[in-house]
């Protein structure tokens, strides 16, 4: 009886308090309920009470949000913008890497023959090319020699940066909760996010302890410190007078290698639906060797003609987007947008993955069709808001052009060169095509394939 007692009064204060819970819980709900009435907001993740959409938002580790996606407008954010798009990603300044892309096809291609006639690992080989090609043109260095930074050790450190991008961070919001970034794992992998800071830091250093080079062969840390120095844009007339720290060169590296990953994961789910789909992996075979002829080096003259093939690319950024979601925006005042109410501050997330697959905007929009395209105006550089990868508007990525340079050659090279084929005992349909869901969309599990050589 004494024990039956004893429960009976310690339920007594549990009781209490599992009531003040569920009545605090019940008045949010049915506040946000005459809230979202009352507003006619439009429809979005249910909130929980206290932290409300906290869970759901993603911590990007940009350096106090100073880059140029999460800069808020301003003389900064246009300077940074004119930067990438003036000088950094202008049209003359890809074509001028036109030499490295080139180079590291070719390296790309070799890498391939080597393995056949067994079985070579595409996506590791297409993530190097990637690789390659961003680590020369934005850093001047080619880590194919070895070392600390070798490319094995520059991917990891793309990885372990993309899940930190990627992943929730309690203590960002309640700092006073920072404890948990011990028991989560947080605390260890900050730690490499310094060493990827570091390693910028002494590429920095190399930079500035280098003699000068002509100014079609600088690399982007040469542009970046020529603007830090002078303190001019001067491709602009009249010249810009700007200043640009060491911090925000940092920061604009940081977003190069941030999107590296748009050329793997699309070269890599191309070649995946091309050698699923024999039939369209034909069609865009017969038009690459159709074009280029007896030639076995695809050139850049050559892609204007290959509209086949830039179908099978819009196809690809249409099914597997390399950001599911746009990086947020946020309403700078109230806005009424179609009918709903839009408070101030109000952050919006664009669902790419979602609008491709929409079967109100496409027929048959699980079904890779590169045939859709044929004909269509609709392309991906902002203006079909069907199809967006890229963005739209001032804040759309301003590296589209640096982008797809880099996959249309590769993908024209790797579609004239080899002979596609699975495996031996596997089939198209034992292929595991799971996404990886995060901040980008990779392939759970690496391609293997079998790649016999077109050329003798």
């Amino acid at each position: 009886m004494a024990s039956l007692q004893w429960l009976k009064e310690c339920s007594k204060p549990t009781l209490l308090v599992v009531t003040i819970f569920l009545a605090v819980v019940l008045k949010f709900l049915m506040q946000e309920k005459l809230k979202r009435r009352k507003l006619n907001l439009p429809p979005g993740p249910a909130k929980l009470p206290v932290i409300g959409n906290l869970h759901q938002l993603a911590k990007h580790l940009f350096h106090g949000c100073t880059d140029i996606a999460f800069a808020p407008y301003g003389a900064y954010w246009r300077n940074i913008r004119k930067i990438c798009i003036l000088e950094l990603l202008s049209a003359k300044r890809v074509h001028w890497n036109n030499f490295v892309r080139e180079e590291e096809v070719a390296r790309l291609i070799r890498r391939i023959a080597e393995s056949y006639p067994g079985t070579t690992n595409l996506s590791k080989m297409i993530g190097l090319y990637a690789n390659g090609v961003l680590c020369r043109v934005a850093l001047g260095r080619d880590f194919s020699g070895g070392g600390e930074y070798d490319r094995h050790g520059f991917q990891k450190m793309l990885d372990d940066y993309q899940a930190l991008l990627g992943g929730f961070s309690l203590g960002d919001y309640f700092p006073s909760m920072e404890f948990v970034h011990s028991l989560t794992g947080m605390k260890s992998k900050l730690v490499h996010f310094r060493r990827f800071d570091q390693f910028f830091d002494e590429v920095i250093t190399e930079h500035r302890n280098s003699k000068g080079k002509q100014e079609e062969k600088k690399d982007l840390v040469d542009i970046l410190l020529d603007i830090q120095k002078d303190g001019l844009l001067k491709f602009l007339s009249p010249w810009i007078t700007l200043k640009l720290s060491s911090w925000s060169v940092k920061i604009l590296l940081d977003m190069f290698a941030a999107g590296t990953d748009t050329t793997f994961i699309i070269l890599d789910w191309a070649m995946t639906e091309l050698i699923m789909n024999p039939n369209a992996m034909e069609k865009a075979q017969d038009e690459v060797r159709g074009v280029v002829g007896d030639r076995k080096v695809v050139q850049e003259s050559d892609l204007p003609r290959l509209n086949y093939m830039k179908a099978v690319i819009k196809e690809i950024f249409r099914l597997h987007p390399p950001s599911p979601v746009l990086l947020p925006r946020e309403s700078l005042e109230d806005v009424i947008i179609d009918g709903y109410n839009i408070p101030a501050k109000t952050r919006i997330y664009v669902n790419v993955w979602g609008m491709g697959r929409d079967p109100e905007l496409w027929e048959n929009p699980e079904t890779f069709e590169p045939e859709r395209f044929i004909g269509s105006g609709i392309d991906f550089k902002g203006q079909d808001f069907e199809l967006i990868p890229f963005g739209a508007g001032r804040r759309s990525c301003p590296a589209i052009t640096f982008g797809t340079a880099a996959i249309e050659i590769a993908l024209a090279q790797l579609l004239h060169s080899f002979d596609w084929k699975l495996p031996p005992g596997l089939e198209a349909m034992d292929v595991d095509n799971t996404e990886a869901f995060g901040i980008s969309m990779h392939r759970t599990v690496p391609l293997h394939v079998v790649a016999k050589p077109h050329f003798d």
